[in-house]
């Protein structure tokens, strides 16, 4: 009887601490395969559509989602912040799919995958899914941040099939393009390891960006960038149909277009990036384009009057053009005034803001093609290496919270109730 009760004990008590940990994990899983009825947003002209009605977009970014997703005690910072970003009525999230050779990365060469990372991705979307927050996933950086067009290159030298060192030749090297097929196609076909959705059929995801503000000034002329642009939308459309696709533009316009300028930051440099707002916006498998708004650091030896006399004109051009040009809606989808430059305030910051959401609101308004606007970027507590000159803690700021919540109040009308179909902003307005 003692040697049986020996064994009793220490076999029930392992028993008991296997089942709580099933269970518990168990609890997350049935959490994230409760049905949720959602459809695809799609484009129906110069607008977004949502189940038939006019969907018009109060957004963020935190492009930071994945890689805190890699560890464990770190995966509450992105559950807090969806959480946050569905109390403000926030509808759609812009973060990064990519994560290429860095600190755990997602692709670690050339079609290699961390699965861990994999894992980590998977774990955003599906917390995006619990929270009815939409994102919009960008997949690869035109700048060195996660490895980025650079990386691609690097990779291309080291295996001897390399064209050039210029980062450049991310856009116009045949192996360069073989790798990043390889690595879009994994990530459109990837089943998720919680919701068991393939991300090619899961309606939270708004979209894809194919790059993050492309520019590839070695060819001025745009004729390497917007070949690349005609292949790469292609080629997505070709493995996934249902989801839109986007390219990641700032919106200058390009060395033929007059706009360049009257509306161009000044002094001609924007238009000889090789990327053109018009042009490129046109590709027939492109279904919406993307604007970017920082006069601050396209500026030099300017006061703050001047960024706001810019913004508002070149705000209210590209909805002109997604209305009597390219019949596409236009995502302003980085914004923000870093409080870095000399005699920065934020009520400078909060006149900004609140002028870019009252353009934004208007267009709602009268049906316009300026789809709405995501602040560039939106954290939780503790994240010092990754909060830049732009980030912002909103609970921290309570008159920027209140004024994003009452964006998304004033949204709310004209997106006709889809913006309270989210159980945590019900109340709020």
């Amino acid at each position: 009887m003692m040697a049986g009760n020996g064994l009793f004990y220490p076999i029930f008590g392992f028993a008991s601490v296997v089942l709580f940990i099933y269970m518990s994990f168990a609890d997350v899983r049935m959490g994230f395969e409760e049905e949720i009825e959602l459809s695809f947003v799609e484009r129906k002209g110069s607008q977004f559509v949502l189940d038939g009605k006019d969907f018009y977009i109060n957004g963020w970014n935190s492009y930071w989602f994945m890689v805190q997703s890699v560890d464990v005690y770190t995966r509450p910072r992105v559950s807090e912040m969806l959480k946050v970003g569905a109390k403000m009525g926030l509808t759609v999230c812009r973060t990064w799919a990519f994560n290429d050779g860095d600190y755990n990365a997602l692709q670690t060469s050339p079609g290699v995958f961390n699965e861990q990372a994999f894992k980590a991705l998977d774990y955003v979307i599906a917390e995006a899914r619990r929270h009815r927050i939409r994102l919009l996933l960008t997949l690869v950086n035109n700048l060195q941040a996660y490895g980025g067009k650079d990386q691609y290159v690097k990779w291309a030298w080291q295996e001897g099939t390399g064209l050039s060192s210029s980062n450049d030749s991310f856009f116009y090297d045949p192996s360069i393009r073989s790798y990043f097929k390889t690595y879009v196609k994994t990530i459109l076909t990837r089943k998720n390891t919680i919701t068991g959705i393939e991300y090619r059929h899961d309606p939270i995801i708004f979209g894809w960006e194919l790059i993050n503000e492309p520019r590839c000034a070695t060819d001025p002329s745009g004729d390497t960038l917007q070949d690349w642009i005609e292949e790469m939308s292609t080629f997505v459309k070709s493995i996934d149909k249902k989801h839109l696709v986007t390219i990641g533009l700032e919106g200058f316009y390009g060395p033929n277009d007059p706009k360049r300028l009257t509306v161009n930051p000044p002094e001609g440099w924007a238009s000889l990036l090789g990327s053109d707002f018009i042009r490129n916006s046109q590709t027939s498998n492109i279904d919406f384009t993307s604007v970017h708004i920082y006069p601050d650091h396209w500026f030099h030896k300017q006061v703050f009057e001047d960024y706001m006399k810019f913004l508002s004109k070149w705000m209210l051009s590209h909805i002109e053009d997604g209305d009597n040009v390219l019949n596409k809606p236009v995502l302003f989808s980085e914004f923000g005034l870093s409080d870095s430059i000399t005699n920065f305030s934020m009520s400078n910051r909060e006149k900004m803001y609140k002028t870019i959401l009252d353009i934004s609101h208007k267009s709602a308004k009268n049906n316009r093609s300026g789809a709405g606007a995501m602040v560039w970027q939106f954290l939780v507590g503790g994240m010092s290496d990754f909060i830049d000159d732009f980030g912002m803690v909103p609970w921290e700021k309570p008159s920027i919270y209140s004024m994003f919540t009452q964006h998304s109040c004033r949204l709310s009308k004209v997106n006709k109730g889809l913006t309270q179909q989210n159980p945590s902003f019900k109340q709020v307005c």
